[in-house]
Protein backbone atom coordinates (compact mmCIF):
# COMPACT_ATOMS: atom_id res chain seq x y z
CA UNK A 1 0.00 0.00 0.00
CA UNK A 2 2.84 2.40 0.72
CA UNK A 3 4.26 1.70 -2.74
CA UNK A 4 0.98 2.79 -4.36
CA UNK A 5 1.04 6.00 -2.31
CA UNK A 6 4.59 6.78 -3.44
CA UNK A 7 3.74 6.13 -7.07
CA UNK A 8 0.60 8.25 -6.91
CA UNK A 9 2.58 11.07 -5.27
CA UNK A 10 5.16 10.96 -8.06
CA UNK A 11 2.38 10.94 -10.64
CA UNK A 12 0.70 13.92 -8.96
CA UNK A 13 3.96 15.87 -8.92
CA UNK A 14 4.48 15.05 -12.60
CA UNK A 15 0.98 16.24 -13.49
CA UNK A 16 1.42 19.46 -11.50
CA UNK A 17 4.79 20.15 -13.15
CA UNK A 18 3.28 19.52 -16.59
CA UNK A 19 0.42 21.88 -15.72
CA UNK A 20 2.88 24.54 -14.53
CA UNK A 21 4.95 24.32 -17.71
CA UNK A 22 1.83 24.35 -19.89
CA UNK A 23 0.16 27.29 -18.19
CA UNK A 24 3.28 29.41 -17.55
CA UNK A 25 2.74 31.36 -20.78
CA UNK A 26 -0.60 32.56 -19.46
CA UNK A 27 0.75 34.08 -16.23
CA UNK A 28 0.63 37.66 -17.57
CA UNK A 29 -2.90 37.41 -19.03
CA UNK A 30 -4.06 35.73 -15.82
CA UNK A 31 -2.58 38.53 -13.72
CA UNK A 32 -4.16 41.16 -15.97
CA UNK A 33 -7.53 39.39 -15.76
CA UNK A 34 -7.42 39.04 -11.98
CA UNK A 35 -6.39 42.68 -11.58
CA UNK A 36 -9.15 43.94 -13.88
CA UNK A 37 -11.71 41.65 -12.26
CA UNK A 38 -10.73 42.84 -8.79
CA UNK A 39 -11.01 46.44 -9.92
CA UNK A 40 -14.42 45.80 -11.47
CA UNK A 41 -15.68 44.07 -8.33
CA UNK A 42 -14.46 46.85 -6.06
CA UNK A 43 -16.14 49.44 -8.30
CA UNK A 44 -19.50 47.73 -7.81
CA UNK A 45 -19.81 45.49 -10.89
CA UNK A 46 -20.74 42.42 -8.82
CA UNK A 47 -19.44 38.88 -9.25
CA UNK A 48 -20.70 38.33 -12.77
CA UNK A 49 -19.43 41.68 -14.01
CA UNK A 50 -16.04 41.12 -12.38
CA UNK A 51 -15.70 37.70 -14.00
CA UNK A 52 -16.66 39.04 -17.42
CA UNK A 53 -14.29 42.02 -17.13
CA UNK A 54 -11.49 39.74 -15.95
CA UNK A 55 -12.00 37.30 -18.80
CA UNK A 56 -12.11 40.13 -21.33
CA UNK A 57 -8.92 41.70 -19.94
CA UNK A 58 -7.10 38.37 -20.01
CA UNK A 59 -8.22 37.68 -23.58
CA UNK A 60 -7.22 41.16 -24.75
CA UNK A 61 -3.81 40.85 -23.07
CA UNK A 62 -3.10 37.49 -24.69
CA UNK A 63 -4.49 38.55 -28.07
CA UNK A 64 -2.56 41.82 -28.08
CA UNK A 65 0.66 40.01 -27.18
CA UNK A 66 0.19 37.48 -29.97
CA UNK A 67 -0.74 40.22 -32.45
CA UNK A 68 2.31 42.31 -31.58
CA UNK A 69 4.63 39.31 -31.76
CA UNK A 70 3.23 38.40 -35.16
CA UNK A 71 3.44 41.83 -36.78
CA UNK A 72 6.24 43.79 -35.09
CA UNK A 73 9.49 43.49 -37.04
CA UNK A 74 12.36 44.79 -34.83
CA UNK A 75 13.88 42.01 -32.80
CA UNK A 76 14.47 44.11 -29.69
CA UNK A 77 10.76 44.99 -29.47
CA UNK A 78 9.80 41.33 -29.91
CA UNK A 79 12.23 40.34 -27.15
CA UNK A 80 10.74 43.01 -24.88
CA UNK A 81 7.23 41.70 -25.51
CA UNK A 82 8.39 38.13 -24.92
CA UNK A 83 10.10 39.24 -21.70
CA UNK A 84 6.82 40.79 -20.53
CA UNK A 85 5.27 37.31 -20.81
CA UNK A 86 8.30 35.35 -19.54
CA UNK A 87 9.02 37.36 -16.38
CA UNK A 88 5.70 36.57 -14.61
CA UNK A 89 6.04 32.94 -15.73
CA UNK A 90 9.53 32.69 -14.22
CA UNK A 91 8.28 34.30 -11.01
CA UNK A 92 5.43 31.79 -10.85
CA UNK A 93 7.93 28.98 -11.48
CA UNK A 94 10.12 30.22 -8.64
CA UNK A 95 7.24 30.28 -6.17
CA UNK A 96 5.82 26.94 -7.30
CA UNK A 97 9.20 25.26 -6.99
CA UNK A 98 9.84 26.93 -3.66
CA UNK A 99 6.49 25.69 -2.37
CA UNK A 100 7.38 22.11 -3.28
CA UNK A 101 10.99 22.22 -2.12
CA UNK A 102 10.12 23.91 1.17
CA UNK A 103 8.37 20.73 2.30
CA UNK A 104 11.14 18.37 1.27
CA UNK A 105 14.41 20.17 2.05
CA UNK A 106 15.39 21.71 5.41
CA UNK A 107 18.26 23.92 4.17
CA UNK A 108 17.20 27.44 3.17
CA UNK A 109 20.17 27.77 0.84
CA UNK A 110 19.26 24.65 -1.12
CA UNK A 111 15.61 25.71 -1.20
CA UNK A 112 16.59 28.95 -2.91
CA UNK A 113 19.01 27.21 -5.28
CA UNK A 114 16.35 24.73 -6.44
CA UNK A 115 13.74 27.50 -6.63
CA UNK A 116 16.01 29.53 -8.93
CA UNK A 117 16.62 26.44 -11.08
CA UNK A 118 12.84 25.95 -11.29
CA UNK A 119 12.34 29.60 -12.24
CA UNK A 120 14.94 29.31 -15.00
CA UNK A 121 13.36 26.11 -16.34
CA UNK A 122 9.86 27.61 -16.38
CA UNK A 123 11.17 30.85 -17.90
CA UNK A 124 12.96 29.04 -20.71
CA UNK A 125 9.88 26.91 -21.38
CA UNK A 126 7.66 29.99 -21.47
CA UNK A 127 10.09 31.74 -23.83
CA UNK A 128 10.08 28.76 -26.20
CA UNK A 129 6.28 28.67 -26.17
CA UNK A 130 6.04 32.43 -26.75
CA UNK A 131 8.50 32.14 -29.64
CA UNK A 132 6.36 29.30 -31.03
CA UNK A 133 3.23 31.44 -30.79
CA UNK A 134 5.00 34.17 -32.75
CA UNK A 135 5.96 31.91 -35.66
CA UNK A 136 4.65 33.43 -38.85
CA UNK A 137 5.29 31.84 -42.20
CA UNK A 138 5.84 34.19 -45.13
CA UNK A 139 4.82 33.67 -48.74
CA UNK A 140 8.10 31.95 -49.53
CA UNK A 141 7.45 29.35 -46.81
CA UNK A 142 10.39 30.70 -44.81
CA UNK A 143 9.85 30.95 -41.07
CA UNK A 144 9.74 34.62 -40.10
CA UNK A 145 9.41 34.19 -36.33
CA UNK A 146 12.52 35.96 -35.05
CA UNK A 147 13.97 37.62 -38.15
Amino acid sequence: MVFIGILSSIAAIGVLCWLLFTLAVFALPFFAGVSAGTWAYSSGAGWLGAILVGLAAAAVTLGLGQFLLAFIRPLWIRLTIALAFVAPAALAGYHATHGIVKHTMPSDTWQIIFSVIGAIAVGITAFVRIAGMAAVTGPSGRDLAWT
